[in-house]
């Protein structure tokens, strides 16, 4: 018997039984249509991608003819075209959607362009991930068919003079396939998930959660943690599975989950199955298909075609900017166990566009790969290279040793008796010494870089440790306008970002 009776359309299922090759022939198939649907637009029409899709090697034909892109440089040279509503300028037809994007530490918005395609594509890729469950072993299936109770932005969107503008995961939440809303399976509902007071959302969700039956829970660690500890609050709970009892799964995506797990187990009545996913604003890039699996499987057939480039003092300056023409490599020409900075070409019109991240290749048969940081959110005063990704596993260790959680942290480099040190902020409501933990994330950064441990004996001469209840972080957030949804704090501070979370600390 079926785990859960979806039946599919029927595009949607062809889409599903794409063969199986290897990495190289899938991504090359991928660039061919891409090239081919966007051959007659003004950017397609200017980089001669008729020429590329036919030339013998399309791929080094590809890097060759088109030039890398961040948001800044797309967005002047063509996206703002799209903007104003002109059509076929990076992809065929008009732009009607523009998902609102600032990241953890930009001020200003960035509009990233979502098409009908790319819609469909995230919505495929779900699917994808939805069906690798059905292999996992010792996990309740049937909560397959309870509810999923999404947490995301608004699906109320700005409108604009030619456009609609919000949260990816809004506009997303607005096109959910009405084979899945006829189902009843989606929570919140169109009402609630519409609501731009976040407040006043999560007082609807704590209002209707004895109404629900949850199966999932999908959304950004600290605000669906949030959620929880408010229903088990307002109805003199031990935990949420008294309230949900077939709650099994977790599908969490854009911030380490580890840091947040100590806070989850406080709720949770019992263990539940975590699924990692890369959903970022311009496309659904990986997710993990694998029960137990380190990393996530890269989404190499379904309309993204991939370049990594290494993330190294040749491509990138000190403060993380790519140089104009990097090294770019494709995923048969990665090592594994390497930072790489992504590139990304895809069907909203994204070509060749640094997305921001920094990514390493842990499973060359499966293509999977973790998240170790942002190209800008990372440290070297003086040669540490401390990823993100040394930091979540510091915080992990050190909060499994002390049996503490610590959900948040951001650290900052500081100046330091002519040289540098390290200003840790960590959130915790369980009883820690700042000195103790110091000392134990110092010895464990040691461990886990080299790179750290040799500075440490010289210009990197100290690290301190301030420790703050978890609500100051989330009072930051709201302060920033940064409330709910998809925003995460930012692991690394810089610049004007540093400036606020100071000055605010000093005021609170």
């Amino acid at each position: 018997m079926a785990i859960i009776d979806i039946r599919l359309p029927k595009s949607i299922a062809r889409a599903l039984n794409i063969p199986i090759s290897d990495p190289r022939r899938q991504q090359i198939k991928v660039l061919k249509k891409l090239l081919k649907k966007a051959r007659f637009t003004e950017f397609g029409q200017r980089y001669r991608f008729d020429e590329i899709g036919f030339s013998k090697h399309p791929g080094k034909r590809f890097q060759q003819e088109v030039p890398t892109s961040n948001y800044t440089k797309i967005y002047d040279a063509w996206w703002y075209k799209a903007k104003e509503g002109i059509s076929d300028v990076c992809w065929p037809g008009k732009i009607n959607y523009f998902a609102l994007s600032s990241g953890t530490s930009d001020a200003t918005s960035k509009y990233i362009p979502i098409t009908k395609e790319l819609i469909r594509s995230n919505t495929i890729t779900s699917i994808k991930q939805l069906l690798s469950i059905a292999h996992y072993e010792n996990v309740p299936k049937t909560a397959l068919g309870k509810g999923w109770l999404i947490l995301g932005g608004s699906t109320e969107l700005q409108k604009g003079p030619t456009y609609f503008a919000g949260d990816l995961s809004g506009i997303q939440q607005k096109n959910i396939p009405f084979w899945f809303q006829g189902l009843g399976l989606y929570k919140p509902g169109k009402k609630i998930a519409a609501a731009k007071d976040w407040t006043k959302k999560l007082e609807d969700v704590v209002a209707n959660a004895p109404n629900w039956d949850i199966g999932f829970i999908l959304g950004v660690p600290a605000w669906l943690q949030l959620c929880m500890e408010k229903v088990i609050e307002k109805y003199n709970l031990n935990n949420i599975h008294e309230i949900w009892p077939n709650l099994a799964f977790y599908v969490h995506g854009g911030v380490a989950m580890d840091p947040y797990k100590k806070g989850f187990e406080k709720v949770l009545g019992k263990p539940i199955t975590y699924i990692e996913t890369y959903l970022a604003s311009e496309g659904f890039l990986a997710y993990q298909n694998r029960q137990g699996a380190v990393g996530m499987h890269l989404v190499l057939n379904n309309n993204i075609f991939f370049e990594f480039v290494p993330f190294d003092e040749t491509n990138f300056d000190s403060e993380g900017n790519m140089v104009d023409e990097p090294e770019a490599l494709m995923i048969h020409e990665i090592e594994e166990q390497k930072d790489y900075a992504l590139l990304i070409s895809t069907n909203a019109g994204a070509w060749r566009y640094a997305i921001g991240d920094t990514v390493k290749l842990v499973n060359r048969t499966n293509s999977e790969i973790i998240i170790t940081g942002r190209t800008k959110h990372f440290l070297s005063l003086v040669g540490e290279h401390l990823s993100v990704d040394n930091m979540n596993k510091a915080i992990e260790m050190v909060s499994a040793e002390l049996n503490i959680s610590i959900p948040e942290f951001t650290v900052a480099g500081i100046p330091h008796n002519n040289f540098f040190a390290h200003q840790w902020y960590l959130a915790t409501d369980d009883k820690a010494n700042a000195d103790d933990l110091r000392q134990r994330i110092d010895d464990k950064l040691k461990e886990l870089n080299d790179d750290y441990e040799i500075e440490r004996k010289y210009a990197l001469k100290d690290i301190f440790v301030t420790v703050l209840p978890e609500r100051t972080f989330m009072d930051f957030m709201k302060h920033k306008g940064k409330i709910g949804g998809q925003h995460k704090f930012p692991r690394v501070l810089k610049g004007s970002m540093l400036k606020d979370w100071q000055s605010f600390l000093d005021n609170y």
